[in-house]
Formats: C-alpha cells, sequence, structure tokens
C-alpha cells in the first residue's frame, strides 16, 4: 500500500544561501549607490594626525613673546654740536651721573667765545671811563656849588651892609639896590645850579645803572657760551647702563642729533608684540604669567599702543609683585596672557586644517574608523592648545586635525 510522505517544514539550505547572497548583492548596491558622485582620498591611517574632541575648560588666552627693557629709558641728545675726538665710554657698560661719555671739538664756538671775552673787556673799559668821568663831574659840580655858595655868602654881607648903610642915608638908593639885586641874582643862579646838579647825577646814575645792566648781560653771556663749551663734553644724565652710542671718532654730529640712549635700571618692564586680530581685547590691567627658573612670575598690562605696525601693535607689562633675579635687557619670555575666563566647552586641539579650512569645516571620523567625511562646524575663541567648538562637533567623536592641503577637493577620506 501506498504511504503519504510528509514534506518537511523550513528552508532549505539552499534557499538560505541564496537569500544571504541577496542580502549581500543589496548592501552592496547601497554602499554603490551611496558613495556614487562623492571623490574619495585613499591614504594611510598613520600618516595622519587624529584627534579627539572632548568636553572641558576652556582658557581664553594667548601665548606671546616679551622681551625685557628698562621702564625708563633716557635719549642721549647732543646740546651742541662738533667734531668726536674722543670716545671715553662703550655701548653696555654702567655709568655714573655726570660722567663723561665722549668729548668734542667745535673752533666756530671756541672763536664765539673770543669775540664775547673781547666785547665784555670793551664794555668793561667803557664803564670804568664811564666811572671816573661821573666821579670827575660829581666833584666838580661840588667845586660849582662851593664856589656859588661863597659868592652868595659875600653878596648876602654887602646887601646888608648897604641896607644898614641906605636907611642912616650913607649910601645912594642906586648902590643899595644894585648890592639887592646882585645878592638875589646869585640866589637864583645857585638854585638853578643845584637843579642842574640833580638832574645830572640823576642822569649818569641812569647810565651807570644801564651800563651795569649791559654788562651783567655782557657776563652772563659769556658763562652760557662757556656752558656750550662745556656741553661739547657729553656727560650722562643718570646712573644707567649705556645702551646704543651711535659716534665714530672724526664724526662730525649736529646740534641736537640724537647719538644713543641710556637704560636707567632701577625697574624693568616686558614689551611684546601682538597680532592686530586681538587689538580689541587686549587693554589695561589685563594679567599675564611666565615662568623662569621653574618658578611662575605675575606680569600686568601697562599701556597699549594704539598704532599697528605690519599687522602687529605694541603692549608694555609691568611686575605686579616680585622680578626675576638678575634681569637683563633684551631677555625674552613666552608670556601667558589671559583675555577672558575660563568656561566649560566643546574643545577640540589645534592643527593644520584650519589653515586650509578657516575653521568651517573638518573631516571626522567614523564610528568604525576606517574613513572620515566632510562636515561644516563653527568655531569660537581659540587658545594655543585648542578651538572652542560652537556647532557641528560632539564630545568623544575624532576629526582628522592635521592639514588637508594634499586632500584636494575630495569629500570623503578612506583609511587603510
Amino acid at each position: 500500500m501506498d504511504r503519504v510522505i510528509e514534506k518537511k517544514k523550513g528552508l532549505k539550505p539552499k534557499t538560505i544561501a541564496l537569500i544571504g547572497a541577496g542580502i549581500i548583492l543589496a548592501a552592496l548596491l547601497v554602499r554603490i549607490i551611496l558613495v556614487s558622485g562623492t571623490s574619495t582620498y585613499r591614504t594611510q591611517k598613520d600618516k595622519l594626525t587624529i584627534s579627539a574632541v572632548e568636553q572641558g575648560s576652556f582658557k581664553d588666552y594667548i601665548s606671546i613673546i616679551g622681551t625685557v627693557m628698562p621702564i625708563t629709558t633716557i635719549y642721549l641728545d647732543v646740546e651742541e654740536g662738533g667734531k668726536v675726538v674722543e670716545k671715553i665710554i662703550e655701548e653696555g657698560e654702567m655709568v655714573k651721573k655726570g660722567e663723561v661719555l665722549f668729548r668734542m671739538e667745535n673752533n666756530d664756538l671756541n672763536l664765539q667765545i673770543l669775540n664775547t671775552e673781547s666785547q665784555l673787556a670793551y664794555q668793561s673799559n667803557e664803564l670804568r671811563n664811564t666811572l671816573i668821568g661821573m666821579e670827575q663831574q660829581k666833584i666838580s659840580n661840588k667845586q660849582q656849588l662851593l664856589n656859588i655858595d661863597y659868592e652868595v655868602v659875600r653878596l648876602r654881607r654887602n646887601f646888608e651892609q648897604n641896607n644898614t648903610l641906605h636907611d642912616k642915608g650913607f649910601i645912594s638908593r642906586e648902590a643899595f639896590l644894585q648890592s639887592k639885586e646882585n645878592y638875589e641874582l646869585a640866589m637864583r643862579d645857585r638854585e638853578l645850579r643845584y637843579e642842574r646838579m640833580v638832574q645830572d647825577s640823576i642822569f649818569r646814575e641812569n647810565q651807570k645803572s644801564q651800563m651795569n645792566n649791559s654788562l651783567h648781560n655782557m657776563q652772563q653771556n659769556l658763562f652760557m657760551v662757556r656752558q656750550r663749551l662745556e656741553s661739547l663734553k657729553v656727560k650722562a644724565p643718570a646712573d644707567g647702563q649705556l645702551g646704543t652710542l651711535d659716534i665714530e671718532i672724526g664724526q662730525s654730529i649736529n646740534r641736537g642729533q640724537r647719538v644713543g640712549q641710556l637704560h636707567v635700571l632701577d625697574e624693568y618692564k616686558v614689551v611684546a608684540q601682538i597680532d592686530e586680530h586681538y587689538i580689541d581685547r587686549v587693554r589695561r590691567e589685563l594679567n599675564g604669567t611666565f615662568e623662569r627658573q621653574d618658578k611662575q612670575f605675575d606680569i600686568e598690562v601697562m599701556k597699549v599702543y594704539p598704532e599697528v605696525r605690519e599687522g602687529r601693535f605694541q603692549v608694555d607689562f609691568k611686575f605686579t609683585k616680585e622680578m626675576p633675579d638678575n634681569l637683563r635687557t633684551g631677555q625674552t619670555y613666552h608670556i601667558k596672557l589671559e583675555l577672558g575666563q575660563p568656561v566649560d566647552a566643546v574643545l577640540l586641539p589645534r592643527g593644520g586644517f584650519f589653515q586650509s579650512t578657516g575653521g568651517q569645516w573638518v573631516f571626522v571620523l567614523d564610528d568604525s574608523g576606517n574613513y572620515a567625511t566632510k562636515r561644516s562646524i563653527k568655531i569660537g575663541r581659540q587658545n594655543p592648545l585648542f578651538y572652542e567648538v560652537i556647532e557641528g562637533l560632539q564630545p568623544g567623536e575624532k576629526v582628522i586635525t592635521n592639514s588637508y592641503d594634499t586632500f584636494g577637493k575630495n569629500d570623503r577620506i578612506e583609511l587603510k
């Protein structure tokens, strides 16, 4: 008797194999579709710099190079021109106030001094002659006044005698009137002579005062000219270190010409040049630090110069606490200048990609780490170590941070 054979339930192995092949084929097709139209650049993974995005504290600071300079610098401008005949102090030497740095000569100035001395001698001689004449005139006036006083006394006595005789009738009236008129004329003459003597004395005293003033001015002029001669010895205006001294023996220097500078070493400042990108953020009283011999020193912005030259502007710092030992002019330090308070942010390590993309996009690795795709991002502030990421990246993602110049215009990087 025939027996019914029941069919086994489930998929046959052949069917399973066909289904698996179909799935693989579909995945390949999807990948081809996804990849089609996307340019790909293939490179070795170990040739790239791959950095992880992280969440952390963003410290808003910049790193700059500062140079130690004296806080006070005195420029050496010569007060008198001349030819350099002797250089006494060399650049870099320590000097004391009043110490002669170099010496010049000026023949025209020597001739001017001789002329001034000659004029002074002439004026002095004229004054002496005037004084002698005044004394002689004064004696002569006294003699004349003495004579007229004697004449007045004689004529008064004669008048008084004639007055008595006229009253007794012994002399004529004419003789009496004549003696009276002679006496009155002598009195008026004495008054006029005395008034003239007073005016003459006042005039001569004024003349004497003017000549004394003239002589005094000549002496002052001679003193000033001799001071100019002394100025040919250029001296240190203060204690300090001679910075530069741009002179040579035989060189002619004009009056007012700047020949060097003197550093007063009582206090120091740190001078730095900063990129103009930060000119709106750098202001007075910002804090900075630098390290020397494993010790940190604090400085503060003292002055911000408004001029921008060759894309940079100057900032002066002062020490807020202690200064390093044995500071020397010209020493350089790497300064960390704080522009703001630390904030929590998404951080991306700095890299050469920024010069290639301007920080507008990056290549982000997928989870497998086998390829990276282009992604737009937004970067905020930056410091020497990190960029502050505002949009486009999450902590834990990995980004290619080296330069993208070799990647061309490809949108996808495949890593081997």
